[in-house]
């Protein structure tokens, strides 16, 4: 089984996506299961820092090394306050970086997150 991969594009076209939107549901209509694709994007790199910051990506790696945790225990492992780890946690799961298992702990579903920038177009003179 493969793992999950979260791909974060910042400042891309919104078109990509629609593909693949729209060859899962060619799949599903013919009753083939589509490959799973998870997908987030901001409108440039500083809306993208504002969710992912250096303390979040170290709860992701804190996460995936350590698997499903409290909130308690994950801020005991990174050595943080409750509150503030909390506030990281609840962020990153509107951004689809973490989850709740049926146990009420917290997890990063995915193996890998794949980052892609594009720079803004340049303007003709």
């Amino acid at each position: 089984m493969s793992e999950n991969i979260l791909k974060i594009n910042v400042g891309a076209s919104i078109e990509p996506s629609l593909t693949l939107v729209q060859q899962a549901m060619e799949k599903l209509v013919v009753g083939e299961e589509p490959t799973p694709y998870f997908d987030v994007g901001f409108k440039d790199a500083k809306q993208m820092l504002s969710v992912f910051t250096e303390k979040r990506w170290d709860l992701l790696a804190t996460l995936r090394a350590n698997g499903p945790s409290s909130i308690a225990e994950l801020a005991r492992l990174v050595n943080r306050d409750y509150k503030n780890v909390h506030t990281d946690v609840e962020r990153l799961m509107e951004w689809l970086a973490i989850e709740k298992n049926d146990k009420g702990k917290v997890f990063t579903p995915y193996g890998e997150i794949i980052v892609d920038v594009h720079l803004p177009k340049i303007n003709a003179a």
